[in-house]
C-alpha cells in the first residue's frame, strides 16, 4: 500500500490498519501531497470549522495508540506523526544518532534544560502535561521552555505521546481536549524497543529507512524522503 493509493479512513480500525501497513502516518497535510490523515479521511471525521465538524480523528488519538502499541508525537517538522512499533526502533536510532539520553548529555549535545525535563519525566512516566508542568515549576514566574523542549525531546525520539487524557464530569462522561500523557520510548514499548533500538548503525537504520519510503511514497524526490527522515 501507498498513500496515492485511493483510500478512505472511515474508522478507527481502518486508522490503525493505515499506522500498521504503511508505518508511518502523518496527522495534518504537509509538503507531500496526500501524506496524511487530513488528506484521506473521510467526510464527518474530521473538524472543517463550520458547524457540522466532527472531531473524530482527534478523539481516536489515544485509542489508537493504545490499540496499536504505536508511537506519536511531533516527529515531523514539529507536526504530529504516528510511527508503528515495527519501526519505530530504526527512526528512533537515526534521530537519537545511537545515543541514549544520559551519553548525549554528557557529550554536551543536550542542553540543561532538555536534561532537566528529561530527567523529570522519565522518574515520573507515564504523566500528563499538566502534572508534568507542575512537578517541574513551568509556570509564569517559575521555570520557562517546556514547550520547546518537549518538542525537542519528541523530534529526538526521547519522548513519545503515550496517551490523551480526558477529564470526566461526575457522572463519569469526558470533556473538554485531552491532555497529552508523555513517557519514553523505553517505557512505553519496553523491551520491543530497547533491545531493537541500537542493534543497527544509524546509517543502517537511515538505509532502511529511506528505502520504506520510497516504497510508500513512490516516485517523491530523495530530498523531501531526507528531510522527513532528518
Amino acid at each position: 500500500m501507498t498513500f496515492f493509493d485511493d483510500f478512505v479512513i472511515d474508522s478507527l480500525d481502518d486508522l490503525i490498519n493505515l499506522i500498521e501497513d504503511v508505518g508511518f502516518v502523518p496527522f495534518f497535510e504537509n509538503e507531500i501531497e496526500g501524506f496524511s490523515i487530513e488528506e484521506h479521511i473521510a467526510p464527518g471525521h474530521w473538524y472543517d470549522d463550520t458547524s457540522n465538524g466532527f472531531w473524530d480523528a482527534w478523539e481516536w488519538k489515544g485509542p489508537a495508540i493504545k490499540k496499536a502499541k504505536c508511537a506519536y508525537g511531533k516527529f515531523l517538522k514539529g507536526k504530529a506523526m504516528y510511527i508503528s512499533a515495527k519501526w519505530f526502533p530504526d527512526f528512533a536510532n537515526y534521530r537519537r544518532d545511537g545515543y541514549d539520553f544520559d551519553a548525549r548529555y554528557e557529550d554536551g549535545l543536550a542542553s540543561f534544560d532538555d536534561n532537566t525535563l528529561y530527567e523529570l519525566l522519565n522518574a515520573n512516566a507515564p504523566i500528563i502535561s499538566k502534572s508534568l508542568k507542575r512537578l517541574g515549576d513551568y509556570r509564569k514566574g517559575g521555570r520557562r521552555g517546556f514547550d520547546s523542549s518537549i518538542s525537542r525531546l519528541q523530534k529526538l525520539c526521547y519522548v513519545t505521546v503515550s496517551d490523551f487524557i480526558y477529564a470526566t464530569d461526575k457522572s463519569g462522561n469526558e470533556y473538554g481536549w485531552g491532555l497529552a500523557e508523555y513517557s519514553t520510548p523505553e517505557k512505553f514499548f519496553g523491551r520491543k524497543f530497547t533491545d531493537k533500538v541500537y542493534k543497527r548503525t544509524p546509517e543502517e537504520s537511515y538505509e532502511r529507512l529511506f528505502k520504506h519510503f520510497k516504497k510508500i511514497l513512490p516516485g517523491i524526490d530523495d530530498k523531501l524522503i531526507d528531510r522527513i527522515i532528518k
